[in-house]
């Protein structure tokens, strides 16, 4: 078994100055694109409405993510509450919009990585962590006190900058980022986020260099960039200019998942573009969009 990155740093006291570097941007927090420069230490709210408390809405073994990562013991998922998005489609706006959760402490959250590894998960998979950046390195200190030596898995709305990426650096090990947009309007108004594409392709470069191309052990992740994109219909998602720039800026051989599930959740029965499924033929386009980029790997 090839060993995680992060032991590597945890034994040379890197990994805690990471986890000490991140609580002290959260004073003036900047660790993802919105800058919002508050005060999380005191509890003061920006965009993710998120203080210094660590809440998580659920967590356990999860076989709905991609092959690679679920295999044959799942992945072990724990998904934080909030998001740096505000998707309107959201199909867990119930945590990520209304911050449904339990609060624990850092300590407990390290307790849960491990109880996920003893039930033989392959990975820890973090969900919406852009916001929680701080408590992930603070908590993956700790589990590596109790023995934690799974991947980790960085599962994001691709809305990451290189403040809140370079801390993750050698700690991470797969990153699995969705690519929503192609046209940042669209990207404004249906996830309330500014200039969203250019600071996606950014940030997934920056995980690109960091991790490379998506690598297995018999079939199972242990290293690399999982890229998602979700089909929209009336092709808002712009798939074409995304598929592009995956094949040409970062690899042909970049490992994307390109998924059919979307369905008009929360409030997007009330937009008229949204209020519907998408049709097998916006679907086999996408794929066809992928296909003629010249992606090789691709899972849908």
């Amino acid at each position: 078994m090839v060993q995680p990155s992060y032991l590597e740093l945890y034994r040379s006291g890197k990994l805690a100055n990471r986890a000490k570097k991140a609580y002290q941007i959260l004073k003036n927090c900047k660790l993802c694109p919105h800058h919002c420069q508050v005060d999380r230490t005191q509890d003061e709210l920006g965009y993710c409405k998120t203080g210094k408390e660590i809440k998580v809405a659920s967590f356990g073994p999860h076989f709905g993510e991609e092959p690679p990562l679920v295999g044959q013991r799942g992945s072990g998922t724990i998904f934080f509450s909030s998001c740096n998005l505000r998707c309107i489609y959201c199909q867990n706006y119930d945590t990520s919009h209304q911050q449904q959760g339990e609060l624990i402490n850092t300590r407990e959250l390290a307790e849960i990585m491990i109880s996920l590894q003893r039930q033989g998960c392959h990975n820890i998979n973090f969900v919406t962590p852009s916001h929680m950046i701080h408590t992930l390195l603070a908590a993956t200190l700790e589990a590596c006190k109790l023995g934690l030596e799974i991947p980790l898995v960085y599962n994001s709305g691709g809305y990451d900058n290189l403040t809140g990426l370079n801390l993750l650096d050698g700690v991470i090990d797969i990153y699995m980022p969705d690519i929503k947009y192609a046209d940042e309007e669209i990207g404004l108004k249906y996830s309330e986020v500014p200039k969203y594409l250019s600071v996606v392709k950014k940030a997934v470069k920056e995980m690109y260099r960091q991790v490379g191309e998506l690598k297995t052990e018999l079939d199972i992740a242990y290293q690399g960039l999982l890229i998602r994109h979700l089909v929209l219909p009336d092709n808002l998602a712009g798939s074409q200019e995304i598929m592009e720039f995956i094949s040409y800026e970062l690899s042909p051989d970049t490992y994307i998942n390109i998924m059919e599930q979307y369905y008009p959740a929360y409030q997007a029965g009330e937009d008229k573009h949204l209020n519907r499924r998408i049709t097998e033929r916006e679907y086999q386009q996408t794929l066809h969009l992928a296909k003629k980029a010249g992606l090789q790997r691709i899972e849908g």
